[in-house]
């Protein structure tokens, strides 16, 4: 498959447009990259050189920087999301935003951590990816992703991705958005009169309206959305030759995992 045919099968053009409507970072989201990067102890970050790919407005950039890492390079290929992500992490003088594919990071050996928060499910080629991610970093480095579970996720899968798939995947997005609306207002008057068990619907029940609708509408717009077990994760990783490799379930719907890329071999 073409490059261009891989980057539009999946959906950066689609959360571009989510990302030129919810383009501030906010105090909370510190808390979800820890979540998302718990694989990794948090005292990884001191001083490390990262790679983010399939930066968005660059919110994970600005965590890491803020757990003290050094410096890094943020990349995205969606001109508005790379045109955002500059502005947000403008104060940090050690990071530079590029607009540029995860499937073309030509750098070998570079990076102290290398991570990508969300983009790698929703990829044509995800292995390809993990590869590209895992050249780019040094050898004994780490590489971090997170990615949707499928555990807890059989209502989603049943119900809400066949009508993403064959609907709101080929919407025009200020469609979607608008019909984003009324299943964001009954989650909202759902998380508040009725008691809920899952770990993530508790920690989101005391996100506001416009949080949640954030939440809803990157559910509806993707072409591409994969949700995997542990199992499935692992052997990503696995196959992409990653060694120690750690997963962290997050709030029973997720997957956080890190790989340490092997010492090259002289």
């Amino acid at each position: 498959m073409a490059l261009d045919a891989q980057i539009h099968a999946g959906s950066p053009d689609r959360f571009g447009y989510s990302w030129s409507i919810f383009r501030d970072i906010l105090t909370e989201h510190r808390e979800q990259f820890l979540a998302w990067s718990s694989a990794l102890p948090r005292e990884t970050w001191h001083g490390a050189f990262f790679l983010d790919a399939g930066c968005g407005i660059g919110r994970n950039s600005y965590w890491a920087m803020a757990e003290g890492a050094a410096g890094g390079v943020a990349i995205d290929v969606d001109e508005r999301s790379v045109a955002i992500a500059r502005k947000n992490l403008q104060s940090h003088r050690s990071l530079e935003v590029r607009k540029q594919s995860i499937y073309d990071t030509v750098a070998t050996d570079a990076f102290d951590i290398v991570f990508s928060i969300g983009v790698v499910h929703h990829l044509a080629e995800p292995g390809r990816a993990l590869a590209a991610l895992v050249q780019a970093a040094k050898p004994e480095a780490n590489v971090l992703i997170w990615v949707y579970g499928a555990e807890n996720m059989g209502w989603l899968l049943r119900f809400f991705d066949p009508v993403r798939r064959k609907l709101f995947s080929r919407l025009p997005l200020s469609v979607t958005y608008h019909l984003s609306l009324y299943p964001t207002a009954a989650l909202w008057v759902f998380l508040r009169l009725w008691p809920v068990r899952l770990q993530y619907l508790k920690a989101i029940t005391r996100y506001s309206f416009a949080q949640l609708r954030v939440i809803v509408f990157d559910q509806m717009i993707p072409r591409i959305a994969n949700y995997w077990t542990r199992a499935q994760v692992e052997q990503l990783l696995s196959d992409a030759g990653l060694e120690n490799i750690r997963l962290v379930w997050v709030n029973e719907m997720s997957w956080s995992a890190a790989g340490r890329k092997p010492r090259t071999c002289s």
